[in-house]
């Protein structure tokens, strides 16, 4: 008898009564056992939405296909099938600032971040020896002002990425805005951390914003990238205190620190298959 794998069942669906027990019984009838297992209804959109982790003998390409059957059937949304055996496939996008970099790294070459980076990107070539102390390929890829190099340079970016096969594009302060295009080519796995705590202080310079406002926390953001600027899904989000005494400058060196750890939470929750979109807004089993 073969050994069990693991495997992560993620269903999003119309709400109904009897949900939970076809997908136990389907899961009985495979000899599979639940080891965790989550639930979501929500009364405003009416969607239902699970997360299990189970055991199971079969292969992956077997299990995908009987699941496929009661995803039919509960008329889903959304579904997946993923084997733990497979690692995830990360490719990180930079500017100049290595903070989030370096955290993402260090959780790699630690073994905790659960998923393969596979190539750092940045438009500047400040980071290029970050990547290669931890034996990452780096790829310069200058984005120019003007539209047309714009254009030019967003067109080799989606070879590059594409290329990886990716199941998260991280912005770790990437710094540039991605065209809509991209947005939707990249949906539901283009991961941007932003300095501020949305939907408070969107677009550039949210922490001399938040100073000038005199605010008395400010805080970071790990959201889904959409077309509108700063206006994805929220995955996760963390603040800190900050008081009268704090110039702008003292708010950057600050909100580095919960910069870096928003974001790499956001991705592990997203590596692990506990985040659902619903519209604007996420589900999250953490």
């Amino acid at each position: 008898m073969p050994e069990p794998r693991r495997y992560v069942l993620t269903l999003s669906c119309p709400d109904r009564t009897g949900i939970v027990a076809r997908i136990s019984g389907f899961l009985a009838d495979l000899d599979a056992w639940i080891t965790e297992a989550a639930y979501h209804s929500d009364p405003v959109s009416g969607r239902f939405f699970t997360r299990q982790e189970i055991r199971c003998t079969l292969p992956t390409e077997e299990l995908t296909a009987a699941f496929a059957a009661v995803a039919d059937e509960l008329v889903a949304d959304a579904w997946r099938v993923t084997d733990d055996a497979d690692p995830k496939r990360v490719v990180v996008l930079v500017s100049r600032e290595g903070h989030c970099l370096y955290e993402l790294l260090s959780r790699w070459h630690a073994g905790d971040l659960g998923a393969e980076i596979t190539m750092v990107i940045g438009n500047h070539e400040d980071l290029a020896a970050v990547a290669t102390m931890f034996g990452l390929p780096f790829r310069h890829l200058p984005v120019p002002a003007d539209a047309h190099g714009r254009a030019a340079a967003f067109a080799e970016l989606v070879d590059l990425v594409d290329a990886q096969r990716p199941d998260a594009i991280v912005l770790a302060r990437f710094m540039q805005v991605i065209p809509p295009t991209l947005c939707e080519r990249w949906a539901g796995r283009l991961i941007n951390i932003h300095h501020g705590f949305l939907p408070s202080f969107r677009g550039a310079r949210p922490y001399h914003q938040a100073y000038d406002r005199g605010v008395k926390i400010i805080g970071a953001t790990c959201h889904y990238v959409t077309a509108e600027l700063d206006d994805g899904p929220i995955i996760d989000q963390d603040v800190i205190r900050i008081d009268h005494a704090d110039s702008a400058a003292e708010l950057v060196r600050k909100g580095r620190h919960i910069e870096k750890a928003v974001l790499a939470r956001g991705l592990d929750l997203h590596l692990a298959d506990r985040v659902f979109l619903d519209g604007r807004r996420t589900v999250v089993f953490d």
